[in-house]
């Protein structure tokens, strides 16, 4: 019986340790990270009705792709914050 509580009792205190464990927020991983597409060029025999929607698509690209930058900004921002906070 004796035996059997020493063995438990190293068991034991080898799972202790002394030396502090930080965990680091993670990275974004770049399979995450949001890829804007490119804008549209305008072609040198365009009409001014092409010229006028090839503009409003690059605005309505960079607005949905800055959109989206902004809110995953946000997102890990906030998620930092929570992890720092339970630290």
């Amino acid at each position: 019986m004796k035996k059997y509580l020493i063995l438990l009792v190293l068991f034991v205190s080898g799972c202790s340790t002394t030396v502090p464990v930080t965990a680091k927020f993670p990275t974004l991983p770049m399979e995450l990270s949001v890829m804007c597409p490119p804008l549209k060029l305008i072609p040198n025999d365009a009409k001014l009705s092409d010229i006028a929607k090839t503009v409003t698509d690059n605005y309505k690209l960079y607005h949905l792709c800055s959109t989206n930058n902004d809110a995953l900004l946000e997102w890990i921002t906030t998620q930092k914050k929570i992890f720092e906070e339970i630290q």
